[in-house]
């Protein structure tokens, strides 16, 4: 425990770090280098010497398509639960909220902590299961959202376009050409072949290694940089991302049900912290494109404002969920737990909404007392 926690305190500290810089970076363009960074350099290093140092094995071809079925379940839910949050299922919220909260973005999240905490294989089976998520986040949800779209364009217009077949094919190939999948089919390859990291030149294997240092710091002191703090909007994120939240804990726990007792621990609790990632930001992507198509539109078919702030208290909020698990691993790893945990995020969630409305209820109808005026009051007493 005592390890963990000191782990923890260095990782607060380089968020915090990077908090403290959001004076000197304070542009987009800056931050998306560092993103660029870690997406296109630090990940992929990091993921490829963590994939050639494990043996490949049959069953773990099953990790993209649970994963795959993990995002389809939240996805489901969302549109489930969105409705009770006062979400209108025609509302370009309701939209924006079910694509985001369905997504997971494990590379800015939750891949450093697997590989600080519980070592290079537990980050290598979590990038395999990142496959599955990534088929859907690219995929499955722009074809989602262009769906959403030309339903509002038909009745709009009473007609359909057709810009989104070459959309798709643009976003399959950018997919093959992503890095982090660039080098997770080379090193399948050479695994294939019988390779390791240690068939490689040695200039190159330390190259690589070099590259993979930079992940860790650079990815928690993005996290410290893209912290946005709204207060009107805070409280009402929270309880999405509670809910969300809850929910996964209690997906993980059924996983949990059907993993051997003999599986490591490291390994266990990447069913766990895997599906507690930040939101992703491909989803964000697909609105993006989407808006540019409806420039004279009246009606838009996502809320970009809310999608930017969800994705600003995502991360924070996941990192800190991810931090707790990792520092109390023995603790999550206990299916029981985990539906005690995620039940009572939901139920928190749930209450503070229901309280949260009753008192804006209550203000309303003060308000409105308030402006009668005094004579009226008088006459209906």
């Amino acid at each position: 425990m005592g390890l963990a926690i000191h782990k923890t305190l260095a990782f607060l500290l380089l968020i915090l770090l990077g908090f403290l810089l959001k004076r000197k970076i304070t542009s987009k363009e800056q931050l998306g280098g560092i993103k660029a960074v870690i997406l296109s350099v630090a990940l992929p290093a990091t993921i490829f010497i963590a994939l050639l140092k494990i043996d490949i094995k049959p069953a773990l071809i099953f990790l993209p398509i649970i994963a795959l079925f993990v995002n389809v379940v939240m996805l489901g839910a969302a549109r489930l639960v969105l409705p009770f949050f006062r979400f209108d299922k025609d509302s370009p919220e309701f939209r924006t909220l079910a694509l985001l909260l369905a997504s997971f973005a494990p590379g800015l999240s939750c891949f450093p902590f697997l590989a600080e905490y519980w070592g290079e294989e537990s980050l290598a089976h979590a990038a395999l299961a990142d496959v599955g998520n990534k088929v859907f986040v690219l995929i499955l949800l722009y074809l989602l959202a262009m769906h959403w779209y030309y339903q509002l364009l038909k009745k709009r217009q009473g007609k359909l376009e057709t810009q989104g077949e070459s959309r798709v094919k643009s976003l399959l190939i950018s997919l093959g050409r992503e890095p982090v999948n660039m080098v997770m089919l080379v090193a399948i390859i050479l695994l294939c072949f019988g390779q390791n990291l240690s068939a490689l030149p040695t200039f190159m294997q330390d190259a690589i290694t070099r590259m993979s240092v930079l992940m860790t710091p650079l990815v928690l002191i993005f996290i410290g940089l893209a912290v946005k703090v709204r207060r009107k909007e805070m409280i009402n994120i929270l309880q999405l991302l509670m809910a969300r939240s809850g929910f996964a804990f209690v997906l993980s726990g059924i996983m949990l049900l059907f993993i051997p007792a003999a599986v490591p621990i490291g390994l266990v609790l990447v069913a766990v912290v895997f599906p507690q990632s930040a939101c992703s930001f491909w989803p964000f992507a697909h609105m993006t494109a989407i808006e540019t198509l409806e420039k004279d539109m009246p009606q838009r078919t996502f809320n970009l404002d809310l999608a930017l702030n969800i994705l600003a208290f995502s991360l924070p909020y996941s990192t800190t969920m991810i931090l707790i698990i990792c520092s109390f691993g023995n603790f999550f790893a206990n299916p029981t737990y985990l539906f005690i945990v995620g039940a009572g995020l939901i139920g928190f969630s749930i209450v503070s909404f229901v309280m949260g409305k009753v008192k804006s209820r209550r203000g309303r109808v003060q308000l409105a007392e308030e402006s009668i005026p005094l004579g009226v009051k008088k006459a209906i007493s």
